[in-house]
């Protein structure tokens, strides 16, 4: 078995849920969407067997894995997870909910572009929604997405710095109006860490 890995690196996690945490990043190649606003090169990468991705990791202490992308559940698979599982790793996804997620993983991040109702269907539950909002978006309603604990809304942050500010004050505008959600800022951006 191999991954296309895009990048390994290994920071804190910038956002959501765990943000703070010490954790393995695994960024996948590969995306079914074409965002606008994506950052991520997740074209690019290198072919390599699961026990060179675990050499890879094994020099960081941190016992937490986050499968990015692109959209890692293009690669991912349950056969993959077990063995990273079996070598006593905990394993988070960050999707865009698309595909449906493995009951595998320990932490579920489902960060939807569109289709809300839509990916729902595919993933009646997971651990939290990042919801990607620049200034303008109209928010889903809360029952329109799948189950979770948290519900995210992340500011879009662009090469624009006045751009950004007015992602982050709509987001703070839109969560005073639905406090049913929670604000979510890339600290890794603001802190200027991978």
């Amino acid at each position: 078995m191999n991954l296309n890995v895009n990048e390994i690196f290994y920071s804190l996690q910038g956002e959501g849920g765990r943000m703070g945490e010490a954790s393995i990043f695994i960024r996948l190649s590969k995306c079914n969407l074409a965002c606008d606003f994506c950052d991520t090169d997740f074209e690019s990468g290198k072919d390599m067997v699961l026990d060179e991705i675990l050499q890879a990791i094994a020099v960081y202490p941190c016992r937490w894995i986050i499968w990015t992308g692109g959209e890692p559940t293009l690669q991912l698979s349950d056969e993959i997870l077990v063995f990273f599982k079996n070598k006593g790793y905990k394993q988070a996804i960050e999707s865009n909910g698309t595909r449906p997620l493995s009951t595998l993983l320990d932490y579920m991040v489902c960060s939807p572009k569109n289709n809300f109702s839509g990916i729902k269907k595919i993933n009646p539950s997971v651990d939290e929604i990042r919801l990607p909002v620049q200034s303008g978006d109209k928010l889903p309603a809360i029952e329109d997405l799948p189950h979770a604990q948290f519900y995210f809304l992340s500011p879009v942050f662009l090469d624009d710095s006045k751009a950004t500010e007015n992602n982050i004050q709509y987001c703070v505008e839109q969560i005073k109006q639905n406090p049913e959600w929670r604000l979510s800022l890339q600290m890794h951006k603001l802190i200027d860490i991978p």
